[in-house]
């Protein structure tokens, strides 16, 4: 059987999994491609630190050139992370002719409509379904099964560490630094956990999820982005006792042909799909004109599940180059979509408050909220110190434009101070 011989950049957690896989069902990886698949050369940083035969007939070596330019070598697969480094990298191979397969999410996010062009140029393939998501295929899925249907809208928990963190926050009611402890000592988060806390990891996926729902390239710039990192178990709690739990929630919708993309903490109402997706897990909600809506779940990260998307793409590949169609983008969808203006997107709102707990100053708050033509769900004191007041409103379905005028009109009354403010989920029809 004719071999397809690749290289890797990068031999961690994500690139000792592919290996593991590769060897473990390259039986059934050859029947269905018809090639026997073979690492022949993998470039680590520090060599030191990999036994000359941590794999048979595979070599490991520090210059990535070895992999990069090798003539035997058809497919390279990009596991090492960073992004400039990568970047460089990655084109380099494309120019020479070698399919990539890549995981990096911050890369792809960032330069992913310059290196399609590349790959394009050179007609050879690029492929990154595990930068999304880790052991869900959800950008194969939107790219197939919803080729023929109008996609309306994309959500879901798309952060595991995050998740991992409120679920905690949520079940045990332990504070945000100790969930944060308890995750980094499992691994889920990093000794640095700034872009999953702040939500910048969410953001770079839903920047690709609504690249391949929309066919519409969006910046960073574009996407609201809230972290966890600020959340009180005061609302947690609050939220609980209302019939809701708290999520980190990406979403990219279409509204009136225009895209609005965010990723923002939201309580989500406890019979909703997402509510049930507990500790590193991910799902993906998408909606489609004529499908409805569907969810996709699953590991959001880790060796074997990440490594298993990484695997499917090259398996893709392989079939490419077996039937000769290589060349083609991963998503050929491509359109032209403006974002959404503030008075485009509608939610409903939770809002605490901090208030003088004196008579006449829920008046003061019906004021405010009528002002900004705002009609209330629900209205709660919650507690007192005997002179300020915790108060909780649960908005109908308002603007952000509208939102903006309460946080206007509330910041023009000195003695009171918005707390918090988070977007509530709709209750799945």
């Amino acid at each position: 059987m004719e071999e397809i011989k690749i290289g890797m950049l990068g031999l961690g957690t994500v690139g000792s999994g592919v290996v593991r896989i590769m060897n473990d069902h390259q039986e059934k990886i050859s029947q269905i491609t018809g090639r026997r698949l073979k690492i022949i050369k993998t470039a680590v940083r520090h060599l030191d630190a990999h036994s000359a035969q941590e794999v048979p007939g595979m070599q490991i070596t520090d210059d990535v050139h070895a992999v990069l330019h090798d003539p035997e070598i058809q497919i390279v697969v990009e596991v090492m992370g960073t992004i400039d480094q990568a970047k460089a990298y990655i084109i380099d191979a494309l120019k020479h002719g070698k399919h990539v397969v890549t995981a990096n999410k911050d890369l792809i996010a960032q330069y992913g409509s310059e290196l399609v062009q590349i790959a394009q140029e050179n007609k050879v393939d690029l492929f990154y379904e595990a930068s999304v998501a880790g052991g869900i295929p959800i950008l194969r899925t939107i790219v197939n099964s919803f080729a023929a249907d109008q996609v309306e809208d994309v959500k879901g928990i798309v952060n595991g560490t995050t998740n991992y963190i409120l679920t905690q926050m949520v079940a045990k009611g332990v504070s945000y630094a100790d969930a944060l402890k308890s995750a980094q000592a499992l691994g889920f988060a990093e000794s640095d956990p700034t872009n999953d806390v702040k939500g910048i990891d969410a953001a770079y996926k839903m920047i690709i999820l609504t690249q391949f729902a929309y066919g519409t390239n969006v910046k960073m710039s574009d996407v609201t982005v809230e972290g966890i990192d600020e959340i009180d178990l005061a609302d947690i709690n609050q939220a609980k006792s209302m019939g809701y739990t708290m999520k980190l929630v990406g979403e990219s919708q279409e509204i009136a042909g225009k895209l609005a993309v965010s990723v923002e903490p939201m309580l989500v109402p406890k019979d909703h799909p997402l509510a049930t997706i507990q500790n590193e897990n991910n799902a993906v909600l998408v909606k489609g004109a004529a499908v409805g809506t569907t969810m996709f779940y699953g590991p959001g990260a880790g060796e074997m599940p990440t490594a298993n998307s990484v695997l499917s793409d090259i398996i893709a590949v392989t079939k490419n180059i077996v039937l000769g169609t290589t060349g083609n983008t991963f998503n050929g969808y491509r359109q032209k979509a403006a974002l959404a203006t503030p008075d485009m997107i509608e939610s409903a709102y939770y809002l605490a408050l901090r208030m003088p707990d004196i008579p006449g100053q829920l008046l003061r708050l019906t004021d405010i909220l009528t002002k900004a033509d705002t009609s209330v769900n629900q209205v709660i004191q919650t507690e007192t110190d005997g002179e300020h007041a915790r108060v909780v409103v649960v908005t109908h379905k308002i603007s952000l434009a509208q939102l903006q005028t309460i946080r206007d009109q509330i910041n023009r009354n000195s003695d009171i101070d918005l707390i918090s403010c988070y977007k509530v989920l709709e209750a799945q029809a």
